[in-house]
């Protein structure tokens, strides 16, 4: 890999793994998504080209298929786990609400540079590609909450969800739901690294909020 390690750290949407930690569970993924990108579909997980990476140039040379497969069974393997694991709260629970967390980038242009366009860029992008209608109350009351709390929370405006909530529809959609939720990285500076525990805390407990929020939603609609 030639991508320096500043570029990738960037990338890697540092921190984000924490904001659900106010959550009654969550799964972290301790990869790089340069290794194997969970949240594509299983045939583009791995990066090769630069346009499947921002425009970024990844590799001197491309990486030999044995490392490819390695990669993709880290792929498998997560899939694999995360069934286990909502097959085990269904039975428990009858279902359930999946919050897929990712954060985004809006200062592209460099450090010091003006943001990118607010109006393009919510504080929070809510993806609902691929939500069933009869989950929508869901999603509603996950925009309520955050709004409500003076948070720019919008819909499919930056992302509509990839391949996480549409596998979690297609295996389970008839008992819960995943949201497709990205921060804009306005808790932290995301070009020094640095992290601003304030409004970080404040998201934090927004989302943990919103959770209650949307199991109670969840609850009227199954």
């Amino acid at each position: 890999m030639i991508l320096d390690k500043t570029t990738r750290l960037r990338e890697e949407d540092p921190f984000t793994g924490r904001l659900a930690e106010g959550l009654p569970s969550w799964i972290v993924v301790e990869r790089s998504r340069f290794e194997v990108d969970l949240n594509r579909d299983r045939d583009s997980a791995v990066y090769k080209e630069p346009e499947d990476s921002w425009g970024l140039r990844l590799w001197e040379t491309h990486p030999p298929d044995a490392i490819v497969e390695t990669s993709l069974a880290l792929y498998d393997s997560f899939y694999s786990s995360l069934r286990e694991a909502l097959d085990h709260i269904v039975d428990r629970h009858d279902g359930f609400v999946l919050f897929d967390v990712h954060s985004y980038n809006h200062r592209r242009q460099g450090p010091g540079e003006p943001p990118e366009s607010e109006l393009e860029n919510p504080e929070v992008n809510l993806g609902t590609g691929s939500l069933p209608e009869k989950w929508k109350p869901v999603s509603q009351a996950f925009l309520d909450t955050m709004n409500n709390h003076g948070v720019d929370a919008r819909e499919n405006v930056k992302f509509r969800g990839r391949q996480v909530a549409q596998w979690v529809h297609s295996n389970y959609g008839h008992v819960g739901c995943a949201l497709a939720i990205e921060f804009r990285k306005s808790f932290m500076d995301e070009w020094t690294g640095e992290l601003f525990a304030d409004e970080f805390a404040r998201l934090q407990d927004l989302l943990a909020k919103a959770g209650v929020a949307s199991v109670e939603a969840w609850a009227q609609c199954r």
